[in-house]
């Protein structure tokens, strides 16, 4: 019990610590330049291994292969969501530093909607050990769809949350400013931005829905779950800018994806016939699946420019 104390109390205070660093140091929206980007991805991914390490000698081998392999599926998942966010910072014509902005409060807002759907999730599995059964199809099926169905156009105005804000909320034209909300002759008006927060914010929604019950086939142990999340959230926006510049280069990362979706999936459905795969084996399945798919993608990316400077040679 003092042992579960002391690590929950560690986290808290490491995440409520670099939360407190990371709003204070980004205040003022600016555009994130890729040094800074590369900076507090390493800080991020840095703190993560420690946090592993510290798992490892507090609770054991197997709670710390738990972590890592959760940590890394939700990275990974992560990344997918990151040709989403591009997607709707393009469609709304949301600057640099503003995109810096929206994404700090919307992965605000991830947290919030992590903690609640991860011990909900906990609850009902716990209860009713058959919607392993119905997260495994979910899981599949997601996998399916993102490995071989056709990319969607984002438009605003499908937007449910969009459509309900615009009814409710005055609203001016175009974005002007780094502001949400401001007052003008004496009303509230909201800022196409704050459309986008909410756009970005129900992607995530989305994004969640997928993305948990895919750690549940790892652990159902909370603390878990959790932490491998949380860790894996608050680097997003530095991994955002990190690789909004270079995400072309990888087209077979959804192939990989895809696979890890419906590798746990699976791993859902066989739990619940009684056949449990290692978590050493899952973790490498996990690595291998996105060492391929990133190999695959730069060595296509070579073979391109290849054909290309050889395609000028007379």
């Amino acid at each position: 019990m003092a042992t579960s104390t002391i690590l929950w109390g560690g986290f808290i205070l490491l995440v409520v610590i670099m939360l407190a660093v990371d709003l204070g140091m980004n205040r003022k929206s600016h555009r994130v330049s890729f040094k800074e980007a590369l900076g507090w991805s390493i800080l991020w991914v840095g703190l993560a291994l420690a946090f592993n390490v510290g798992i490892y000698f507090v609770l054991g081998q197997q709670k710390a292969l738990e972590f890592l392999t959760g940590y890394l599926i939700e990275k990974s998942l992560s990344v997918d969501n990151l040709f989403v966010f591009i997607m709707i910072f393009t469609v709304f014509g949301v600057r640099g530093e503003l995109q810096a902005r929206v994404l700090k409060w919307g992965i605000l807002g991830a947290l919030i909607m992590r903690v609640v759907f991860i011990f909900l999730g906990a609850e009902l599995l716990e209860r009713f050990q058959w919607l392993f059964y119905i997260f495994g199809a979910v899981l599949i099926y997601t996998a399916s769809k993102m490995a071989f169905g056709a990319s969607e156009e984002m438009d605003p105005d499908k937007n449910l949350m969009v459509r309900l804000a615009r009814k409710v909320l005055p609203m001016t034209r175009k974005i002007r400013g780094d502001w949400f909300f401001t007052r003008r002759l004496g009303l509230w008006v909201a800022s196409p931005l704050f459309m986008v927060l909410l756009v970005v914010e129900s992607s995530d929604l989305v994004f969640a829905l997928d993305s948990i019950p895919a750690i549940f086939a790892i652990t159902l142990d909370p603390f878990i779950v959790l932490t491998s999340n949380v860790f894996a959230i608050m680097g997003l926006r530095a991994l955002y800018f990190l690789l909004a510049e270079v995400m072309g280069m990888f087209a077979y990362l959804k192939y990989g994806i895809s696979f890890i979706l419906a590798f746990v999936g699976i791993k859902m459905i066989l739990i619940m016939l009684g056949v449990h795969i290692p978590i050493a084996i899952s973790l490498g399945v996990i690595v291998l699946s996105l060492v391929v798919a990133m190999g695959l993608s730069l060595l296509a990316n070579r073979m391109g420019y290849a054909n290309r400077v050889s395609g000028e040679i007379p």
